[in-house]
């Protein structure tokens, strides 16, 4: 892997955490559905961005989910952190699985209807294989045990829970490939510092955040 690609694995990855963390919190304040509006908006959009960017190149997304799953386990606040960190991988190990047959040649999807249908299915299946995922693997690793019974339970609600970020998946895919259009040429050194700047950023903002918040409770 080289640097630049590395570099932009955890850039866009720690984006994606920052946002799940504080632009999450914030959206939970006014009682709305942040998991599916970070999904649709935030988490589709820097994944097809990121295939834009190395349509070929596999591993890029599910790098991005890690990241971004790592950074959400440092904030132990918006109800189980520790599902959500499971989520948030899982979403990006989705879309790498959607996306590989697409990733020889994007321009395949070159109409706004064809992006639209992605964009539903891509937002349709991450978030719903994702909040699944974390239905089976939080059980696991904890003292409880995987109930099989329990999903079958949460199987309508679940499925149901897709509709929002399918919707918004239509926008945001055709969107987000309306970028490939725009050809941005950095140096090096300039690339490396923006990366850099917005990695560091992102972590402390949200460690920091957390320290305060921690600090309010005890």
């Amino acid at each position: 892997m080289n640097l630049k690609l590395l570099a932009a694995i955890i850039a866009l990855g720690s984006f994606w955490g920052f946002a799940e963390c504080l632009i999450g919190d914030w959206l939970r304040t006014f009682g709305l559905p942040a998991g599916a509006l970070l999904t649709a908006i935030v988490a589709i959009s820097l994944m097809a961005y990121s295939k834009t960017l190395f349509p070929t190149t596999h591993g890029v997304q599910f790098g991005m989910g890690l990241v971004a799953g790592s950074l959400r386990l440092t904030f132990p606040f918006g109800g189980c952190f520790i599902c959500s960190a499971i989520a948030i991988m899982g979403e990006g190990l989705l879309f790498e699985l959607i996306w590989t047959a697409l990733s020889k040649d994007l321009r395949q999807i070159q109409s706004i209807p064809m992006q639209s249908c992605l964009g539903i299915i891509t937002g349709y299946v991450i978030f719903v294989g994702g909040y699944t995922i974390t239905q089976i693997l939080t059980p696991v690793l904890s003292t409880a045990g995987f109930d099989l019974s329990n999903l079958v339970a949460y199987t309508p609600q679940i499925l149901a829970a897709g509709l929002l970020p399918a919707v918004i998946g239509a926008i945001t895919i055709p969107a987000t490939l309306a970028l490939r259009r725009v050809s941005v040429t950095l140096k090096d050194t300039t690339y490396y510092r923006i990366t850099a700047t917005t990695t560091v950023l992102c972590w402390c903002l949200v460690i920091g955040y957390t320290l305060i918040l921690l600090n309010h409770l005890l």
